[in-house]
């Protein structure tokens, strides 16, 4: 049913139906990638405060799981490099929110063409493949959220990362043609851009950043991940999760094809 004529839903731009500050995505459905920890783990459970069916995403299939039973979703334990996998995910959701990723630090003529390869496959092609399969589900019901959980390094480059760099600037131009496409179809997709967030992911990769800069690993925090931002501490993910969902809320609908950073002043200078 197009959810232009669907009440329990309401027309694109108006409020869902319910208590807003109870469950501003109550009958809503979001399908979040690489959900198992950090940015992912914290958008799952405000999403699913926000009265959202969640279907999760990680290769981490045990905690993918313990996820989903704490936040009543539903777990996909695939592997996001395997081009077949997003036919394993559903393809009637609401709001797709592409998250998944890995680092991997060294200079472009040491760097590994198989670990670039395999960047750009989790990275943008899981994406496109991801959108490709729910983007007619949501031009169907007239509404539909795209959240592509970008960096700071999709608007700027570092060195030592030249696929993440890559596909970073790739998911960007990516969530852009998604915009104009979806436009007159009541669909968004916008970019969340952050700087270094308090995961997993970071705080793996400070031994490698201090081998590429020839420094002591306690340098790293302040001399390579703070340096460029004015405000000098990590980004929490539940901070990204808060803009995360308030992209897919009731005032938003006027907001596509943006970048947002969250970057402590980073791109400022």
């Amino acid at each position: 049913m197009d959810s232009t004529h669907d009440a329990s839903h309401g027309r694109p731009g108006e409020p869902l139906a319910g208590p807003p500050d109870a469950a501003p995505l109550a009958g809503r459905s979001v399908l979040i990638t690489g959900a198992a920890g950090g940015i992912g783990r914290a958008c799952a459970r405000a999403f699913a405060a926000a009265g959202a069916e969640v279907h999760l995403t990680d290769r981490a299939a045990e905690a993918a799981r313990a996820l989903a039973e704490e936040t009543g979703g539903v777990a996909y334990p695939v592997e996001l490099a395997d081009p077949g996998a997003a036919e394993e995910l559903p393809a009637d959701v609401d709001i797709v929110l592409n998250n998944a990723g890995f680092q991997h630090i060294a200079p472009v003529h040491e760097f590994p063409p198989e670990q670039f390869t395999l960047i750009q496959r989790v990275m943008v092609e899981a994406p496109f493949r991801i959108l490709r399969r729910t983007l007619p589900h949501m031009y169907a019901r007239g509404w539909g959220r795209v959240v592509n959980i970008s960096s700071v390094h999709g608007l700027r480059a570092s060195p030592f990362k030249c696929a993440y760099v890559a596909a970073k600037h790739a998911l960007e131009g990516l969530s852009k043609v998604v915009a104009l496409e979806g436009a007159g179809r009541g669909v968004t997709s916008n970019c969340l851009s952050p700087g270094y967030v308090r995961t997993p992911l970071v705080t793996a990769q400070i031994a490698d950043q201090a081998r590429a800069h020839g420094i002591s690993e306690s340098r790293v925090l302040d001399e390579v991940l703070l340096d460029r931002t004015a405000v000098k501490r990590l980004v929490e993910p539940e901070e990204v999760a808060a803009a995360a969902l308030w992209l897919c809320g009731p005032h938003s609908d006027s907001l596509t094809g943006m970048s947002l950073p969250l970057d402590g002043g980073w791109t400022a200078r």
